[in-house]
């Protein structure tokens, strides 16, 4: 017999070679037919994979990002029986799972796929899910891994067994269909309900030019018809929400070829946006007892050499300047010059928790086929901060910033979030991440511990921190659904040691603080690009760059509209009055289309009796109400950012 533990702690004997699959149909059938794959002692793993020894297991279903991943990389494998149906002697590359869905890389030789292939594939892809057959995993000695592909005359297949050895290569069949693969896969292909395939690409193979360019199909499936459904409704939202039209549409950005790619040029309405969230951000820092700073653009190669990040991050920074035989470099990150900052005067315990912050520009050399609008750029400009504390004071300074986070998620209406607790790889010390083991361990308890002591909602994922500390990067949904990376939140036991950081403790000795970097607002870019799509261009009144549009119903009542604008702008309002020799109805569309949040069509009746008649935006007829009144309402609005 041998001991299976569960998450929550609960051991059970099982007799030796039993299965994740096993196992929950012993708690329950119902269970069993949901498990996708599981994790034995860490590792993921067929369900139906035989268990010889004590393991602990997780369960792992649709529900779970690492479910998901199997399965869309299981209908992979599937569409590549179907294409091979029906072209035979296609040669297949790689076929992974994707943050929504899956591709696969082919060679179809001199054939070509065209949209309506695509079609036939799903109708085959339909037909060989419902014979549920079994993914069988085999292990394979290399030199009869090679034999199979020689014979097939697969160079694609050979290229990646030339790096794999013995006790390393696996095979998985289903169906008639066998491929190369590493694993794991969902139980059979009957789970696979509902098929969806995407589009066609080209894909050079190993993403080289240089190389022979492939075919590429994308797909996405579900265990249910109603959940494509769901996600087909959403993909066509999205595109109505899609940042880079809107931002376009509503004149916030633009971007030049003479600029250069990756640089955006912020336009006067977007700048207004940019306004409003730095005072929202300086208004909240300033309560919270942050200082101001301002920092340049640029530093000598040995800042960076300090502080780690050359070595560890040089890819992502751009080449440097020389001048005067020094090197200089673009700013990437903000941190080593608040460090210096910190250094710049001597600290006393009195003087912590020392909070200091300012909105950044930083350059990052980020490969062109990454670019994307406003959410992968070359220039950011990042809501930064960093706070220098002694343990006692990391708890609270912790709580404080996640106390920001949730503040500004009510403001701005985001109801779905969760902290992604990323730690460091024990193997990985002295190559990606700084190798002080015992500082990794207590930095780590002690992030965690603040997030269960608060009921933060967090995961927490292995070998993704900062290569100085263990790091939270802050997951968002947007209105419909779709998941953004915010901003991060950083814990470093490191910076301090190499700047030679101090303050002199409560015994009058030098003590090393330890340093907290957040930035709850991310960047402009990519909250702007976020806000863009969670609003569909339909900003509050607070934060719209346009607030309201006065509407003379004909050029005789421009006098009256003015006098309303100066009003309306003294009172701090955005205001613009549509003075074209149109008729109402378009300006009102045309307003309408804007997205602008207050309508105050103006005719005689309005001029006589010295009211307004407001219309608000996707709403319609607001009623008439008196000058003085409206500007009382809208100004509170704007204050409480409502």
């Amino acid at each position: 017999m041998i001991k299976i533990k569960f998450p929550d702690g609960a051991e059970r004997e099982y007799a030796e070679g039993v299965s994740a699959l096993d196992v929950a149909k012993s708690i329950s059938e119902g269970l069993a037919r949901k498990v996708l794959v599981a994790e034995v002692d860490g590792e993921v793993w067929d369900g139906n994979r035989p268990i010889h020894k004590d393991a602990a297991l997780k369960l792992i279903t649709w529900d779970d990002n690492t479910g998901k991943a199997t399965f869309w990389h299981s209908s992979a494998h599937l569409m590549a029986e179907a294409v091979e149906s029906m072209f035979p002697g296609v040669k297949f590359w790689v076929g992974p799972a994707v943050e929504k869905g899956f591709y696969y890389d082919m060679d179809l030789g001199d054939k070509k796929l065209t949209e309506d292939d695509l079609v036939t594939l799903e109708k085959k892809m339909n037909e060989l899910a419902k014979a549920n057959s079994a993914f069988v995993r085999k292990e394979v000695p290399k030199a009869e891994a090679v034999s199979y592909f020689s014979e097939k005359g697969d160079e694609y297949k050979l290229d990646l067994l030339s790096n794999l050895n013995d006790g390393e290569i696996t095979f998985y069949t289903q169906g008639a269909f066998t491929d190369l693969c590493r694993g794991p896969h969902i139980p059979h292909t009957g789970m696979i309900k509902a098929i969806k395939l995407m589009s066609i690409a080209g894909a050079y193979w190993k993403g080289d030019e240089k190389n022979k360019q492939l075919t590429r199909i994308y797909g996405v499936t579900f265990p249910s018809q109603k959940e494509l459904d769901e996600y087909l409704l959403m993909l066509e939202e999205a595109k109505k929400r899609d940042h880079r039209k809107l931002g376009k549409e509503l004149s916030i950005y633009t971007m030049d070829d003479d600029i250069g790619p990756g640089l955006i040029l912020w336009m006067p309405n977007g700048t207004i946006i940019i306004e409003e969230l730095e005072k929202l951000a300086k208004e909240s820092e300033e309560a919270a007892g942050y200082k101001r700073v301002v920092t340049p653009h640029i530093a000598k190669e040995n800042l960076y050499i300090t502080s780690g990040h050359l070595p560890y991050y040089a890819d992502s920074m751009f080449p440097p300047m020389e001048l005067d035989g020094e090197k200089y470099y673009l700013k990437a990150m903000n941190c080593p010059h608040h460090h210096k900052i910190f250094a710049a005067e001597p600290k006393s315990y009195r003087d912590l928790p020392y909070r200091i912050a300012e909105y950044g520009t930083c350059y990052r050399y980020e490969q062109s086929g990454e670019l994307f609008g406003l959410m992968r750029v070359r220039c950011l400009h990042m809501n930064d901060a960093h706070i220098y504390c002694n343990k006692e004071q990391f708890a609270q300074e912790f709580k404080a910033v996640n106390e920001m986070y949730i503040k500004y998620f009510k403001i701005f209406g985001v109801d779905k979030y969760v902290m992604r607790l990323s730690l460091h790889s024990p193997e990985k010390l002295g190559q990606k991440y700084v190798n002080e083991p015992a500082l990794w361990k207590e930095t780590e308890d002690m992030v965690r511990k603040v997030l269960i002591e608060t009921g933060t909602p967090f995961v927490e994922v292995q070998d993704e921190a900062a290569f100085y500390g263990p790091k939270i990067d802050v997951q968002i949904w947007s209105a419909i659904g779709r998941e953004f990376t915010l901003a991060t939140n950083q814990v470093d036991f490191n910076s301090g040691l190499k700047f030679k950081l101090e303050f002199t403790n409560q015994a009058n000795e030098g003590e090393t603080p330890l340093i907290i970097h957040r930035a709850p607002l991310g960047t402009h870019e990519r909250f702007i690009g976020f806000l863009l799509e969670h609003y569909a261009g339909k900003f509050p009144t607070w934060l719209c760059p346009v607030q309201v549009k006065i509407l003379p119903i004909s050029d005789k009542f421009i006098p009256f509209t003015q006098e309303l604008k100066q009003q309306l702008r003294a009172a701090g309002v955005r205001v613009e009055i549509d003075e074209r020799s149109e008729k109402i109805g378009k300006k009102i569309r045309e307003a309408e289309l804007s997205r602008t949040p207050y309508m105050l069509v103006i005719g005689e009746k309005e001029v006589n009796e010295r009211v307004i008649s407001v219309r608000r935006q996707g709403k319609g007829d607001a009623g008439t109400i008196s000058i003085d009144e409206f500007i009382k309402n809208i100004t509170e609005e704007i204050k409480n950012r409502v």
